[in-house]
């Protein structure tokens, strides 16, 4: 029988975020599905847009047992989601996120910097929007095809509905989840991109309070499922307890062990959001 892998993407993404790790996966032994978050694309009229609503959206739609993914707010959800029911996710990977900001005034910070996102959403263009958020220095040293498929992504979801979200599952508004790392004992990885300075000691601090972790570092940035997606379907295919029996993955890491991966370098052109065939499962909403 195939794993079900659930794909949670980032902040003003969609599921069409994974077309390219989807493709990738051995279709013989995983089967992928990606998610809508509320506030994003299918999903842009669900309201409150809350934690608990994420996490109950996920466990509804994923099935008994499965492999959980997240990219930055995705794997701020998936942190959420593994803690709610760690008995249902076999093994969890987590890309270029952050278990909480913990400095009460930082997080205060960034609410009021979020607050100036929201209302830009709500009073300007969108495309002033999307702009403004491509030239954010964490996305600096992008290649030209990668930005080219965020802004396609970004398009499909509404300015309003992004809005809303920013306000109820925004970084300024997660209580930090550091001390209650310890309690998610099943096979977890963590990948940071070698560009994505920022997330690296963010990364290496969350693999040593997991309790049977490792750091990926990929290459790539921070858009690791759009840049290098090759590398991201080999992890999430390695950390599986079943690749592990088999010998395909990496031996149970000791905690806060590196694996420098650099066997998957990403192409220079990935396939456009929606090329291939992926099945429609992989589009159902949270």
């Amino acid at each position: 029988m195939r794993e079900t892998v659930v794909l949670l993407h980032g902040f003003g993404g969609t599921h069409r975020t994974w077309d390219g790790v989807a493709a990738r996966l051995d279709p013989e032994r995983y089967r992928p599905l990606a998610l809508d978050l509320p506030g994003h694309g299918r999903e842009a009229a669900a309201r409150p847009i809350t934690f608990a609503r994420c996490v109950a959206g996920v466990l509804a739609e994923a099935p008994g047992r499965f492999v959980l993914c997240g990219y930055s707010l995705g794997g701020r959800i998936a942190l959420h989601v593994a803690l709610a029911a760690p008995q249902r996710v076999t093994a969890l990977v987590l890309i270029a996120c952050s278990a909480g900001i913990e400095d009460e005034a930082e997080r205060a910070e960034r609410r009021r910097s979020d607050g100036a996102l929201v209302k830009q959403l709500r009073s300007a263009p969108f495309e002033q929007f999307i702009e403004r958020w491509r030239t954010q220095p964490l996305f600096a040293g992008d290649p030209p095809h990668v930005g080219e498929l965020v802004r396609e992504d970004q398009r499909r979801n509404r300015p309003e509905a992004l809005a809303a979200a920013l306000r109820g599952v925004g970084a300024g508004e997660m209580r930090p989840l550091w001390r209650r790392l310890g309690e998610l004992a099943m096979p977890a990885a963590v990948l940071v991109g070698d560009r994505d300075r920022k997330y690296h000691a963010l990364g290496r601090r969350m693999v040593r309070l997991l309790p049977h972790a490792q750091l990926l570092l990929l290459a790539g940035g921070h858009r690791l499922p759009l840049e290098n997606p090759a590398a991201v379907a080999r992890a999430l295919e390695r950390v599986h307890p079943e690749a592990r029996r088999r010998g395909d993955g990496d031996p149970s890491p000791a905690r806060g062990q590196l694996v420098l991966d650099a066997r998957e370098q990403p192409q220079r052109r990935q396939p456009a959001v929606g090329e291939g065939t992926l099945g429609r499962e992989r589009g159902r909403r949270v």
